[in-house]
């Protein structure tokens, strides 16, 4: 299996629970493909730099998973015509696992 790294924009309107209902059919979807869930971080709503379908602000998710690079693609098809997700993108989770990363304001 592969780390990968997913971040998803939900449409605020379309989530009416603030994305708890998405953070567990995510959580199912990946059970069922053979993955595991690492780490779920909601980043809450952030405002847009330029409009996305009219839409001017979102939600925003990072998902840390193991999974097959088969996995991925029926990630990408099932999250692909979805009404909630504004944009998405998995990436390659390649930190190194023992950098200890700076808070921003501390020297």
């Amino acid at each position: 299996m592969k780390k990968y790294e997913a971040v998803f924009i939900l449409d605020i309107r379309k989530s009416d629970d603030d994305g708890a209902a998405f953070c567990k059919e995510f959580s199912e979807l990946l059970t069922t493909l053979g993955g595991t869930l690492g780490e779920t971080l909601p980043m809450g709503r952030k405002q847009f730099t330029y409009p996305i379908n009219k839409r001017r602000a979102g939600l925003y998710f990072d998902f840390v998973f193991d999974l097959e690079p088969a996995g991925v693609k029926a990630i990408k098809e099932k999250y692909r015509l979805d009404e909630r997700v504004l944009r998405n993108m998995i990436l390659a989770y390649d930190r190194p696992e023992k950098v200890i990363t700076a808070k921003l304001g501390e020297e």
